[in-house]
């Protein structure tokens, strides 16, 4: 009966009628201006000094529960708020609580907007690059998606989050995330389903949106690329006059238009959105949050390029990076991405904190084309080419309400959380293709302008699939002293329907219901050393079709880590070293020889490694980050014995980064700063038997930029060398080319 009750109210959630606005891409410059947010948990308690339960508590305990202020910072940070240079101490991704990251018993690493302004970050994949335990950028130069990998697991498909809730796909109906309205990115390695629901067991990201500052802040940035893309963006915002009585009131205003090509002949990156929202504080203890955005995108697709004659040498030589395969007169990607939501919180009591966050969301994408699949004769060049057309629409509707109950027993210290989720996602998937029909193209002297071919005969997808999903989760965080222990549970109960898009009967359903747990201990030594340990299983309702068109079962996963944190006193910044042992079951993996490309799930896959990572900000001047990735991945139960201890395609299992920015404060070269970083991205395999090596690739990047009164300017280089490299291929006749140098020279100014 719950069940019922909880999956008709996500139904009434997804079946909003849908809308039609767009998203962009591009990076804005990066302000460290006070957002508005409620005061941590910590601090309202102090507040709460009537309660006479309050009133007896001794000063050392409430002391205890302050949050501790970041050295050389003059405001205290919150989970939600901007980063002091590099350093973020505080995030809710790991507990969806305000928590100190040294606290959490879970590999969390966070990016802030001023590291995302110092890298010119175009996209979420380029925010990620020097994370560790992320490949990101995985089919390389593609700018239609973002693509990465956490702990060797592809998770961009349902470890997407914006601001707590997610937003995931299947088919083509991927969303985009804007960088210049990004005030934080999240990264929470290990399953999360505990706290989230279905979502990847390797992990999520989560991007935090900038929200209406309290001071005002007015800026405009305008820039250009070496292949001439460029954009213009604006960020303003602050406190709207209101009366006394009516609260207050604040609003902010980002947005971007960008235009221009790429690398790739006749494969434009033309971004333009637009992200509002306002804040009402009506008192002290409320604040309500309004969050909206569009966006629209116009590119064409990734080219699929054959292993020999990218990684290796054709008879003919190797296929230049510019070549585009499709036809300029019949190609396209298009994105409409329209969101709206809110976020609010009410402190009933001093110990006690309601928040209710919800977002609905549409996308409409559509992408036509001529594909590439290997060659017709590869003495000459000539590449095989497929007719290729999707039409994927969808809806995701969120709601998420928690209760957070902050109390003692005896010496323990309790924040109890429980929440309530309700999730719906409904796709419009059709997907139609002829394999033959095309005339091939040469990869040396493409000739261009053979028409629109149509495709003939049935789709081969022509669905209309909804899922909805209820959740109820707890959550313990317990002190004791200086040891932080954290217990989750979680139960799921799914339904998926897979109807006819032309008759609207039901082909297939299925019910699911799966519980998730979490126990995690961590201990805080005096001297800022903490060691933890953790386990953690996961559910994911994977939303999508098998190569039988038939619906894919629950994956799960288990993982067990121990780690160790390090924070010295009087240092601002952190150390993190953690090794784990990751199973992800009822894994999609791609079918070999299909096209279009189409997914089964094999039994099992493994992934055990170690990752370090180190932030800091070392001085007034230089801010440093660097991260280190080694892990084992491999097929441990497949149908097919021969797969068995081998590593899945794309996916490289050593990486390695490190990143610096210097700026001078004082002096004639005041202002003046520069910075660079180098990337090491591991080999990788390009078929299921690891027979075709991607060889390994060490890039760099720079920065210098320059700050005068209101202006910045600035000049960003990444692949310095310019290196020609295969990113990954995804099969023999699947790769794709890596970024080439790209130059970007951008001027902004603040009033």
């Amino acid at each position: 009966m719950l069940r019922s009750a909880v999956l008709t109210t996500a139904s009434v959630w997804v079946l909003v009628p849908q809308a039609s606005f767009a998203q962009s891409s591009a990076q804005t410059g990066a302000q460290n201006l006070p957002a508005v947010n409620v005061a941590a948990p910590e601090a309202r308690r102090r507040a709460a000094s009537t309660a006479p339960r309050r009133a007896q508590r001794t000063a050392q305990t409430v002391s205890n529960r302050k949050p501790q202020p970041q050295r050389n910072v003059g405001v205290v940070e919150t989970a939600r708020g901007p980063v002091h240079g590099y350093v973020a101490g505080r995030s809710s991704s790991g507990t969806k609580t305000d928590t100190p990251i040294m606290e959490t018993p879970q590999s969390v690493s966070v990016i802030g907007a001023e590291q995302i302004r110092d890298q010119k970050a175009n996209k979420l994949d380029e925010v990620l690059r020097y994370t560790a335990g992320v490949r990101a950028g995985t089919f390389g130069a593609d700018m239609r998606n973002d693509w990465w990998l956490i702990r060797g697991f592809k998770s961009d498909d349902v470890g997407l989050f914006l601001d707590g809730m997610q937003l995931f796909y299947t088919s083509y109906a991927s969303w985009k995330l804007q960088t210049p309205d990004m005030e934080r990115v999240e990264v929470l390695r290990g399953p999360s389903a505990v706290l989230y629901g279905g979502s990847s067991p390797s992990g999520i990201v989560n991007v935090i949106s900038k929200l209406p500052p309290a001071e005002p802040i007015r800026y405009v940035e305008t820039g250009v690329n070496n292949f001439g893309n460029a954009y213009v963006g604006f960020d303003f915002g602050g406190p709207v006059a209101t009366s006394p009585e009516n609260g207050k009131l604040f609003y902010r205003m980002v947005g971007q238009v960008q235009n221009g090509a790429t690398q790739v002949n006749f494969t434009p990156d033309n971004n333009y959105f637009i992200a509002p929202s306002v804040t009402w504080k009506p008192d002290a203890d409320t604040t309500f949050t309004v969050l909206a955005s569009a966006s629209k995108q116009d590119t064409r697709g990734i080219n699929f390029l054959p292993y020999q004659g990218t990684v290796t040498s054709a008879p003919f030589g190797r296929i230049p990076t510019s070549l585009f395969v499709g036809d300029p007169g019949v190609d396209k990607f298009t994105r409409e991405q329209e969101m709206l939501g809110y976020q609010f919180e009410r402190n009933l009591t001093g110990d006690l904190t309601f928040r209710q966050n919800a977002r609905f969301a549409h996308v409409d994408i559509t992408y036509r084309g001529y594909v590439g699949n290997g060659y017709t004769n590869a003495t000459t060049g000539d590449l095989f080419r497929y007719n290729w057309y999707a039409k994927n629409t969808a809806n995701q509707a969120d709601l998420d309400n928690q209760l957070e109950y902050r109390f003692d027993t005896g010496p323990v210290r309790h924040t109890m959380l429980f929440g309530v989720d309700l999730k719906g996602y409904q796709i419009d998937d059709y997907q139609a293709f002829n394999f033959f029909g095309v005339p091939s193209i040469n990869a040396l002297n493409p000739v261009y302008g053979v028409g629109d071919i149509p495709i003939t005969g049935d789709p081969f997808r022509n669905f209309l699939i909804t899922q909805k999903q209820a959740g109820t989760y707890l959550q313990d965080q317990m002190k004791l002293g200086n040891f932080t222990l954290v217990l989750s549970g979680r139960n799921d109960w799914v339904e998926t329907t897979q109807a006819a898009r032309d008759t609207g009967a039901t082909i297939s359903s299925q019910n699911d219901s799966s519980f998730s747990g979490r126990a995690g201990l961590i201990y805080n030594f005096d001297n800022g050393i903490a060691p933890y340990i953790s386990y953690a299983t996961s559910f994911n309702p994977i939303i999508g079709l098998n190569a039988s068109n038939q619906l894919f079962l629950p994956e799960t996963g288990k993982q067990a880590e121990i780690g160790l944190k390090v924070a010295p006193k009087g240092f601002d910044g952190y150390l993190t070293v953690s090794a784990f042992d990751l199973v992800r079951q009822n894994v999609p993996t791609t079918v070999p020889g299909n096209t279009p490309v189409l997914q089964n799930q094999t039994g099992e896959v493994t992934s055990r490694g170690i990752e370090l990572e180190a932030v800091a900000n070392v001085t007034r001047e230089l801010k440093l980050i660097g991260a280190f990735t080694s892990y084992h991945l491999f097929t441990s139960k497949d149908l097919d014995p021969s797969l068995v201890g081998r590593t899945p395609t794309n996916t490289p299992q050593m990486l390695a980064s490190g990143w610096a920015d210097y700026t001078f404060k004082d002096g004639p070269l005041a202002g003046f700063g520069f910075g660079g970083g180098v990337r090491y991205v591991g080999s990788s395999w390009a078929d299921a038997a690891n027979t075709l090596e991607v060889p390994a690739v060490v890039l760099g990047d720079l920065a210098v930029h320059y700050e005068w009164q209101n202006w910045r300017t600035a000049l960003n280089v990444i692949n310095l060398t310019d290196k020609i490299y295969v990113a990954s291929c995804a099969s023999a006749t699947s790769c794709f080319y890596g970024d080439r140098r790209r130059v970007t020279a951008s001027v902004s100014y603040t009033w």
